[in-house]
């Protein structure tokens, strides 16, 4: 097969016109047109094909070049349904939020206005009209030449609506991709009240009660609920990642995948493939991840994380900065093929991500990082979802994101090291890379409550062991609780236990280690591995004052 793949390239026309791999998805264009609702929000993960659908929808519906655009449907399963009757027949305002990841509101406003700009100026022919009024070229001005004032910003989509309807008697759909990027930023960069202000009224003047209207389509990752960015909006068609409605139109099908491997002549490696990128699941339907497929095939089969490596993967942070002993377990389960539950609620709350368990589970639902496998009502109107790691891929993505949160400075092969020599019982090495991973990540904030910190810290390093040991935390052993203890799955590897301790000064550090180890010995903390027939057991005490840690060992 002589097709390239479309890295890269979200341009509808671009792809079917140049030769490039297209897996049809014009069934969309049916499945919206059957449903008739007036505002539909259709929530994937990135790069399950969003932009391309929208630009899909742009050509078909786009009045300019109607007849040109026709050509692009040629043979593709839209031709052949009643739906080629509205092909071409309406004025579309396409604009795209994707690129606006600002580092404050300023340059955010910044970024919309020149995103403004540059659609207003696909419809610069609207100032030679004369079905426009005065003030309809002096709205139309402010935007184009950059002039404009926040309400002028706010009502830009409304305004552009009104004066197409004006020009050609006819109302416009309105197209939106990745609506919540610019909030999504505001939230990780700390000026979310601004960014939900802003967006609030920008959504609402297009979508609310807008006469000149007939449709609009908008995607993006999540549906930002509590901040009410669509409050009043009654004829919205939330289509979320458990939704049927358009459940087989992002992502490759089973189907697709195996028929993509085997027009590129790898269809012996479908099983793997499988593996490594199957396993989304959108209402019923089970999806491959387009991008990682694609970029699978033009690099010749070789098995990488291509999604995670351009995915920002911000939301596993927020896992790892606030890192519990109940996180921790969940977080262990899933590493090693388990399951974890949450209540369902599609509308994501991100003042709640940081506080809420079960906002943060929707957020990796929704963001792809986790995949619903069952849902069950446990009560009227309230549902249960039961969620795993969805493939090889995510998995590497989890523990790379440990990697990264906990050595970003030092780097992977340093944290290694420590954890090789803390199982083999050189508490020596196991203090001195300790103490320069401390010294380069932890900040003193982070050390509020010092004890739970530490004991989180080493916890997430922990979890880097799962393939080697079972991690305990807090279990009771002999007379007592220990802090963590690593029970190794085969047993002619040596078990560990730490017990950590949080000094009040550098001079105490040494005399608490000390204290440590001997609590270890004295309260049995050794019996449970014991049982289990380890030989072998290293027993650390370990003080931290600050970025400083002393390590003793028996």
């Amino acid at each position: 097969m002589d097709k390239a793949m479309p890295i890269g390239v979200s341009d509808f026309a671009e792809i079917v016109s140049k030769n490039y791999y297209f897996i049809d998805k014009t069934q969309f264009i049916e499945q919206l047109r059957q449903n008739r609702v007036k505002v539909t929000l259709i929530t994937r993960p990135r790069r399950f094909g969003k932009t391309l659908n929208l630009s899909m929808l742009n050509y078909f519906f786009n009045i300019e070049n109607a007849e040109e655009n026709r050509k692009l449907f040629s043979g593709l399963y839209v031709e052949h349904t009643e739906c080629m009757l509205e092909q071409g027949t309406r004025p579309v305002i396409f604009l795209t939020l994707k690129d606006v990841k600002e580092i404050s509101w300023e340059r955010t406003q910044r970024k919309i206005a020149s995103n403004l700009a540059r659609l207003y100026n696909n419809f610069a022919f609207l100032l030679q009209s004369d079905k426009l009024t005065a003030l309809h070229r002096s709205e139309f001005l402010s935007i184009y030449e950059k002039k404009m004032s926040d309400t002028d910003m706010e009502e830009a989509l409304a305004n552009l609506c009104e004066m197409l309807f004006l020009y050609y008697g006819k109302k416009p759909i309105v197209l939106i991709d990745e609506y919540d990027t610019p909030i999504i930023s505001a939230w990780h960069n700390r000026f979310y009240d601004e960014c939900i202000r802003f967006m609030r009224n920008f959504f609402s003047s297009a979508l609310k009660d807008n006469e000149y209207l007939d449709f609009a389509v908008l995607t993006g990752i999540t549906r930002v609920s509590k901040e009410s960015i669509f409050s009043g909006l009654n004829n919205l068609d939330v289509c979320g990642v458990t939704s049927d409605s358009y459940a087989a139109c992002f992502g490759f099908t089973p189907q697709e995948a195996k028929t993509l491997m085997q027009d590129c002549g790898y269809a012996v490696k479908l099983s793997e493939l499988q593996q490594w990128y199957d396993g989304y699941k959108f209402g019923n339907a089970e999806l491959y991840n387009p991008w990682s497929v694609i970029n699978f095939v033009r690099n010749k089969c070789e098995f990488r994380p291509y999604w995670i490596n351009v995915s920002e993967n911000a939301i596993l942070r927020d896992i790892f900065a606030t890192i519990d002993e109940r996180r921790y377990k969940e977080l262990e389960s899933l590493l090693k093929g388990g399951s974890v539950e949450a209540t369902l609620n599609e509308n994501i709350i991100y003042s709640d991500l940081g506080s809420n368990r079960d906002a943060l589970f929707m957020m990796l639902l929704h963001t792809g990082y986790l995949k619903a496998v069952n849902i069950r009502e446990i009560r009227p109107r309230v549902n249960l979802v039961t969620l795993k790691i969805p493939n090889q891929e995510i998995q590497q993505a989890y523990e790379q994101e440990i990697l990264r949160y906990t050595v970003p400075k030092q780097g992977e092969t340093l944290l290694w090291h420590m954890l090789e020599a803390m199982i083999n019982g050189n508490g020596t090495e196991f203090e001195k890379i300790l103490s320069q991973v401390l010294l380069d990540t932890v900040s003193y904030h982070d050390t509020a409550e010092p004890e739970s910190f530490y004991h989180g810290l080493l916890l997430g390093f922990s979890v880097l062991m799962s393939g080697l040991y079972h991690i305990k935390s807090n279990r009771e052993s002999g007379y007592g609780r220990f802090d963590i203890a690593l029970f190794p799955r085969n047993n002619a590897n040596a078990g560990v236990i730490l017990e950590l301790k949080a000094a009040k000064s550098d001079e105490e550090m040494a005399e608490l280690a000390q204290t440590a180890v001997r609590q270890i010995k004295e309260k049995g903390y050794s019996t449970e591995l014991e049982r289990q027939g380890v030989t072998q057991i290293w027993k650390y005490g370990i003080s931290f004052h600050g970025k400083k840690v002393h390590i003793e060992r028996e």
